[in-house]
């Protein structure tokens, strides 16, 4: 501190002030900064004054000293403490405050409250803008309270997905508020439903802006289409939902009913186009629906390849992918494959190939398969022997036939209780255990004498070790004759990308059960899952393009612990200042932002000033949604 005289004239008379000073640092540099005006109160002599500056200094900041009292230091000492309290004296004020502020505060007092995760909303707000998802929206008509919204509600499937009624609730206990700068206290879920419903109606021309968009930015191939399907069950009996219906179900449930699901994507997993078809719709009969939609999305691209598995294959669905003007490669039926037998039992023509493990399952053992082409009249055939999948077979075959043989037994000894009097029953029930584990009842031969009530079976060798030779093998067809055996079965490899997006639309996005009794409502809360599966494999392929192979819920549980938070600081006058930040990230966090190209600051750290619990000034600049 120092002191300064100041003189004024006014009127050919004089007056004279002296003021107290110190020097504060800013970015500017340093700048000087009054700490109380002594008017014409004479400090003494001036050679004094830097001593008496150095008591006053000494004085404020409570040190002891052991020299005398002086009046004159006491008397600033008390004017300064004077202007200092004044302002709690003064009413409510909203004073701006200095950006770079200085304040003292009590070090015991300091404390931290309203923690948030914020790691994932971060980047899956990110990723949202990245994709355009906003600008689609804003295309088709969507307002700003819509657009965000689905916003919300995108960003609540793809981190921890709830049904609409605990959207607000998650939503308010989330880092989304401070992210978006936004006040979501008085959001409902009445609001939730009818944006959904808005989205039902726009789903189809969202779905193909989207796939546009992620197409250009991601330089994505689309020249082959991965169709695959499945199943997701409801709670509850869906009167008025005329698709849903019991059929077979993926998820080993066929005591619920259900829709099935098909989805198109392209080699990198990203989704081209989806349907929602009846529940007890047979795979096989989806394709032609599906083919319709692509056209949609895509226009027609003639000389694309369709791959996909031997549900969905039978003449009329490869005839109509020709008359299209596709390519195809499809896995055929076991009864095809068994006419190459012989084929498969010569030892000549077989090329060994690997393929790498999963890039999101580092972990996953490398696959070795045996491939051979074999030219027919219309289509080329690929031969597979896999050694993965022969143990699978070999497994699965003999577990069957053991219970096959268990049921069998059972129904022998019914038979010579006479719990089964009727010669009918007994073919009823061995017809049932034939279409049960019809895979091993062709190699046993059965016979029934009602006079003496005797089931007997007898085992076929010859079937069963031709059967044993086939454990693991499989036969591809496609209409192309260009492709090598390697290639053929690389992009045959591929499917597992829709089935790997079907595993992330049920977990982790959580796409089952479905609450929703409504037929639009359920296609809309599907619609939701895509969307949020856009943003998944957004991030997982902008990971894996920079090396880095680990899957979106990895990614998640990682960044849960990057947070918002509130400090809350109380200074020695009682004045309480709040400053609401995202917390420090950690080096994994930085890590994974800077692959992704997501910067590590959460939020604009805002400010409020309290005193005697109201608010003096706060920089917060928040819209509200309701």
């Amino acid at each position: 501190m120092f002191l300064r005289k100041t003189t004024k004239k006014v009127k050919n008379k004089t007056y004279e002030n002296y003021v107290l000073l110190e020097t504060i640092y800013t970015p500017q540099g340093p700048r000087q900064k009054t700490v109380c005006s002594l008017g014409p109160l004479s400090p003494g002599p001036r050679e004094e004054w830097l001593n008496l500056a150095r008591k006053i200094e000494t004085s404020l900041t409570g040190q002891m000293t052991f020299e005398a009292e002086d009046e004159t230091v006491n008397e600033i000492v008390e004017r300064i403490h004077g202007k200092r309290a004044r302002p709690s004296q003064e009413p409510h004020t909203t004073t701006k405050r200095p950006e770079n502020e200085v304040v003292s505060v009590v070090v015991e007092k300091v404390t931290t409250e309203e923690h948030r995760e914020a790691g994932p909303s971060h980047v899956g707000v990110h990723f949202w803008r990245k994709l355009g998802i906003d600008s689609v929206l804003e295309e088709l008509g969507f307002s700003e309270k819509a657009r965000t919204l689905t916003l919300l509600m995108v960003m609540n499937r793809l981190i921890a997905p709830s049904s609409e009624y605990s959207m607000p609730e998650w939503i308010n206990r989330s880092a989304l508020p401070d992210i978006l700068e936004a006040d979501f206290s008085a959001l409902s879920d009445d609001a939730l439903y009818r944006n959904l419903d808005k989205l039902h109606m726009n789903r189809n021309e969202i779905e193909e802006r989207l796939w546009e968009r992620s197409r250009s930015l991601f330089n994505l191939d689309s020249t082959i289409f991965l169709y695959d399907c499945t199943s997701t069950y409801f709670e509850g009996q869906c009167l008025a939902n005329p698709k849903a219906q019991r059929g077979y179900s993926r998820d080993s449930r066929p005591d619920c009913k259900q829709v099935v699901i098909g989805l198109a994507v392209n080699r990198d997993g990203f989704p081209i186009a989806h349907e929602v078809f009846e529940g007890n719709r047979n795979d096989v009969k989806t394709v032609k629906d599906m083919l319709d939609v692509l056209e949609h999305r895509c226009g027609k691209k003639n000389g694309a390849m369709i791959v996909m598995d031997r549900g969905m294959v039978s003449p009329d669905t490869l005839a109509l992918i020709r008359e299209r003007g596709y390519h195809y490669l499809v896995a055929t039926r076991k009864g095809e494959r068994d006419v190459w037998l012989d084929e498969f039992e010569d030892n000549e023509g077989w090329l060994m190939v690997e393929r790498e493990p999963s890039p999101l399952n580092p972990l996953q053992k490398k696959s070795v398969v045996k491939v051979k082409a074999v030219e027919g009249s219309d289509d080329t055939y690929v031969l597979c022997i896999s050694e993965d999948r022969e143990e699978k077979d070999r497994a699965i075959r003999e577990k069957q036939e053991k219970r096959f043989l268990a049921a069998l037994e059972k129904l022998r000894l019914s038979a010579i209780r006479g719990s089964i009097k009727k010669e009918q029953k007994i073919y009823e029930r061995l017809g049932r255990l034939k279409e049960r584990y019809s895979r091993v009842a062709r190699y046993y031969e059965i016979s029934y004498d009602a006079e003496r009530r005797e089931l007997a079976w007898k085992e076929r060798k010859d079937k069963k070790e031709i059967a044993a030779t086939l454990d693991g093998s499989y036969l591809l067809k496609t209409d192309r004759h260009d492709l090598c055996e390697k290639d053929a079965w690389l992009i045959y490899s591929l499917l597992s990308r829709a089935e790997s997006a079907f595993r992330a639309m049920k977990s982790p996005l959580s796409e089952r059960p479905i609450f929703h009794h409504l037929e639009h409502r359920v296609e809309a809360h599907i619609f939701l899952c895509i969307l949020a599966y856009h943003l998944l494999v957004a991030i997982e392929k902008t990971l894996l393009d920079r090396g880095l192979h680990i899957s979106w819920a990895t990614v998640r549980d990682i960044l849960s612990t990057h947070q918002v938070c509130t400090v809350v600081l109380e200074t020695p006058d009682g004045h309480i200042l709040k400053i609401r930040s995202g917390s420090t990230p950690e080096a994994q966090h930085k890590e994974i932002y800077g692959l992704l190209g997501v910067p590590s600051k959460v939020m604009k750290p805002v400010r409020k000033w309290f005193k005697n619990g109201r608010t003096e000034k706060s920089d917060e600049k928040n819209m509200s949604i309701q």
